[in-house]
């Protein structure tokens, strides 16, 4: 069947139409996004009313996009900018009772479980005991397990676009911003290692999100024109090196790197520190990266509620 999944992040709202059935490999057939970058349209924690109508907006033009494109059903869901709004169920509500769909608000944990889903998907059981990080626009994901559903998972506000609004403020970056936005982000990570790393050490330790695609593309791996089957790494050298690196570096020279976009390029830097303290924190010697993130695993947690065909 033709399902979409319609992603309302804190950067990005996407629409990802996929052909989909129980027991196969989802198959992306179409791909409608837009940098909406709702996290910047927060006013303390109250959504702007500007923010709220372009999001509507978006939403009636997606639902257009997948009925044009034979879509069967359409899954919404909605993710930290929206959960952490004060108004975001309102917001949510108008959309809901004007457009007659229905859009669920992930919790943290459940980012992160989906997300495990996908990635134990995509890498089988031989994977063993999975670490798998996910740095979103307003979250770091983390979830351990040797099964589907993880031992542990856990949501930190450590998204890369947040902590650039809060942190870092100048361009070159201040050194004694990117020097207490280090600070604050180890320490917040350092207090989950001892309660995921209890599980044991993983077997396969694994990254998702367009944050470690790029920093992983900028480190020399291969670039996505190669197609989702080539293994792409970051070693925790390389992370260390371009979270220095990136710390001297203005957003136009960001621009210039390899798949780095220009609207992603502002809040690469915050997102390198992530990676450097995730990677040191948890003794981690390299992260293998992931195609499948949280869009995919709601998209196979549906169909594992499907009704069996034979």
């Amino acid at each position: 069947m033709r399902m979409g999944v319609l992603d309302i992040g804190s950067n990005t709202v996407h629409l990802l139409v996929m052909d989909a059935h129980q027991g196969g490999r989802p198959l992306p057939a179409y791909s409608h996004k837009v940098e909406l970058r709702l996290a910047e349209h927060l006013d303390g924690d109250h959504l702007s009313d500007e923010g709220a109508k372009r999001l509507h907006s978006f939403v009636k033009e997606s639902l257009q996009v997948a009925e044009d494109k034979g879509v069967q059903e359409v899954h919404a869901f909605a993710t930290s900018a929206i959960r952490e709004a004060v108004n975001g169920e309102e917001v949510l509500q108008s959309i809901r009772t004007d457009l007659q769909t229905e859009i669920e608000v992930l919790s943290g944990k459940d980012e992160a479980r989906l997300t495990f889903l996908a990635v134990r998907r995509w890498f089988g059981w031989s994977s063993n005991r999975l670490q798998v990080f996910d740095i979103g626009g307003g979250s770091l994901e983390i979830a351990t397990g040797i099964d589907e559903e993880p031992d542990a998972a856990v949501s930190l506000p450590l998204g890369a676009g947040r902590l650039t609004r809060a942190w870092l403020t100048a361009d070159p970056p201040d050194p004694d911003q990117v020097r207490a936005l280090r600070k604050q982000v180890r320490a917040e990570i350092a207090a989950q290692v001892g309660p995921i790393t209890r599980y044991g050490a993983p077997d396969h330790a694994v990254a998702t999100s367009k944050t470690f695609k790029q920093l992983a593309r900028i480190a020399g791996a291969a670039p996505s024109a190669e197609g989702p089957f080539v293994r792409r790494l970051l070693t925790r050298e390389a992370a260390k090196d371009w979270a220095d690196r990136l710390a001297r570096m203005p957003i136009d020279d960001r621009q210039a790197l390899p798949g780095v976009s220009d609207a992603r390029a502002p809040q690469l830097l915050a997102g390198a520190i992530v990676a450097d303290a995730v990677m040191d924190l948890f003794s981690i010697p390299a992260l293998e990266i992931c195609p499948w993130a949280l869009r995919e695993g709601v998209i196979l947690r549906r169909l594992d509620l499907l009704p069996h065909t034979p």
